[in-house]
Parts: structure tokens; C-alpha cells; sequence
């Protein structure tokens, strides 16, 4: 049996779908090549069951929801917007015919500040998705706010009693 036929299954087998046939298991034995490419694919589907998806902001749907109302509220394009698109695609052509011509005749440290810029993109203050963003990194602060009704109401009984 030649190692591309048994490259062709390692995959099922390696996943325990399927058992090795008699001839596969002969050449896994014999060829190191196979059985080394064989045990690293058993590794990384172990180490694939282990994986856990991380778990999602808790405003996540909230601000989804948000800003699906804030995109449907917004006034529709005109038929004038469909007759610079032609325009606007010659356009972006040429641009990226620079931008490439940049990237390859100059240091790649030119873009850094254009990757800065889009990291602090953020929503427009006092629309519903820029409160959800500013709940969501000032949720520990937000938390404790509980914490001094309790200390209040605490103080306002141990001052009448």
C-alpha cells in the first residue's frame, strides 16, 4: 500500500471514525513518516475536543439588536448614488494601485497610523449602541454602585435605630 492512499483516510482515522484496514495498519508500522503524521493528527484532534468556545459579551444581543434599529433608520441611497458607482469603483481601483505601490516601494510602518485609527473607531456618542459600549467596559464600576445602596441603607439604620 503506498503512504498517499493512507494520507487519503488518515484523517478518519486519525478522528477514530473509521478503523484502519489490515494493509493500513501494516504500513503504518512499517513507515515512520506515516506514523509519526498519523500521532500528530490524533494530538491535534485531542487537543480539539478540549476546546471551548469563549462565551460572548452580556450585551452582546442588546447591542446587535441596537444597531440593526439604528441601520434601518437611516434614509436609503438615491438613484444618484447608483450613478457614482461606476465612479466610485474607478476610483478605489486607483487608490489601491497606490496603496500597494506604497506598501511594496516603502517601510510597512507608513500604515501604522491608519490601523490605530480603525482600532478607535467607535459609535457616535448618545446613541443607544455607544451607551450599551460604555455599559459594557464600566461593568465592574457599574456593579459596585449595589454595594453603596447597601452601605447607605446600613448607615441610615445604625443612625436610627
Amino acid at each position: 500500500m503506498k503512504c498517499e492512499e493512507v494520507r487519503e483516510r488518515m484523517p478518519d482515522v486519525a478522528a477514530g471514525l473509521i478503523k484502519p484496514g489490515a494493509d493500513e495498519s501494516k504500513h503504518i508500522e512499517t513507515c515512520a513518516t506515516c506514523a509519526e503524521q498519523l500521532q500528530a493528527m490524533r494530538t491535534t484532534m485531542a487537543l480539539l475536543d478540549e476546546w471551548q468556545t469563549p462565551e460572548p459579551s452580556p450585551y452582546f444581543d442588546v447591542r446587535l439588536q441596537a444597531r440593526l434599529r439604528e441601520e434601518m433608520a437611516r434614509p436609503q441611497a438615491g438613484w444618484r448614488y447608483w450613478l457614482r458607482r461606476p465612479a466610485l469603483a474607478a476610483a478605489l481601483t486607483i487608490l489601491m494601485g497606490v496603496g500597494v505601490g506604497l506598501f511594496v516601494s516603502h517601510d510597512s510602518s507608513v500604515f501604522d497610523y491608519g490601523q490605530q485609527a480603525a482600532l478607535n473607531e467607535s459609535a457616535e456618542p448618545g446613541t443607544a449602541v455607544s451607551d450599551l459600549q460604555s455599559l459594557d467596559t464600566n461593568h465592574d464600576l457599574y456593579s459596585d454602585f449595589e454595594l453603596l445602596d447597601d452601605l447607605e441603607v446600613q448607615q441610615n439604620v445604625t443612625a436610627n435605630p
